[in-house]
């Protein structure tokens, strides 16, 4: 018997940006009714523990661990608050959430203040990080993971999908990387595999992104899923947002925030 998989790329949760679209993605998880919704993690921000921005930057200006540890906590309240259909709910660890691992293991008196223990996600199955790297965990063939590392350097494996395919060599679905990438690989046996690259979920845009934030945001379906095989179904948020809101994003985002359109890309979308 085949499965319907829901896939929840790099969610991002900070202080001040919008998360209305939760709702939207509860929402369809009741519409849809997978026999698995996969987060693929990120899911906490924590752009204060962000090694990119030191102390003393514009940035950490007014940042608060407690803020971002929130953040992720009350978006996960929303939607196990709102989704009613029952499933099996995978949460996967990202290297943003890892930031705390870091923090800690820079200064050991952090133990108990920072910790995975005070990330809110009750009834969600939790592949954590295992020595550095993202954890996996396969369903129905697919094998899921926040990224999959080069074995000899333990960097994510990049470049095109294809690269990905022959690299991961089983099919898979990956996040950490904003935007989607969709593709199929035959081998000579004849043997077929497919993957999905797709890392974001959110409104917001990534400051170093620049004019690069208008990638695609939004969830996946999985339809028909056994021994590795699926047929995909992307649904992007501005397809959320004109199914639960009757409306586009771009006017959702500048009807409920003010100077959207400075502040989203999304709200600059026609």
């Amino acid at each position: 018997m085949t499965k319907r998989h829901l896939i929840l790329p790099d969610t991002q949760c900070r202080k001040g940006d919008p998360v209305r679209h939760f709702e939207w993605v509860a929402q369809a998880i009741n519409d849809y009714k997978p026999d698995v919704v996969i987060h693929l993690g990120d899911h906490w921000d924590f752009p204060s523990l962000s090694s990119y921005d030191g102390p003393g930057s514009l940035k950490m200006e007014g940042a608060r661990v407690q803020d971002d540890i929130e953040a992720g906590n009350e978006t996960f309240r929303t939607l196990n608050r709102l989704i009613t259909h029952k499933c099996k709910k995978i949460l996967l660890r990202g290297n943003h959430e890892n930031r705390q691992n870091k923090a800690i293991n820079k200064d050991p008196r952090l133990v108990g203040t920072l910790g995975d223990h005070l990330l809110e996600s009750p009834g969600w199955q939790v592949v954590p990080y295992y020595a550095g790297a993202p954890g996996q965990i396969t369903v129905d063939g697919v094998v899921y993971s926040h990224f999959f590392p080069v074995p000899n350097t333990g960097k994510p494996i990049g470049g095109t999908i294809q690269n990905r395919l022959q690299k991961i060599g089983q099919s898979f679905v990956h996040g950490h990387v904003q935007g989607l990438m969709q593709g199929t690989h035959q081998f000579a046996t004849g043997r077929t595999i497919q993957g999905i690259q797709s890392g974001s979920l959110y409104l917001h845009d990534e400051d170093f992104k620049g004019p690069a934030n208008r990638h695609w945001r939004g969830i996946v379906v999985l339809n028909e899923v056994q021994n590795g095989s699926f047929c995909e179904m992307p649904l992007s948020v501005d397809y959320l947002c004109r199914k639960y809101e009757g409306m586009s994003v771009s006017r959702f985002l500048n009807k409920n925030y003010k100077s959207a359109k400075d502040r989203f890309s999304l709200a600059r979308e026609t």
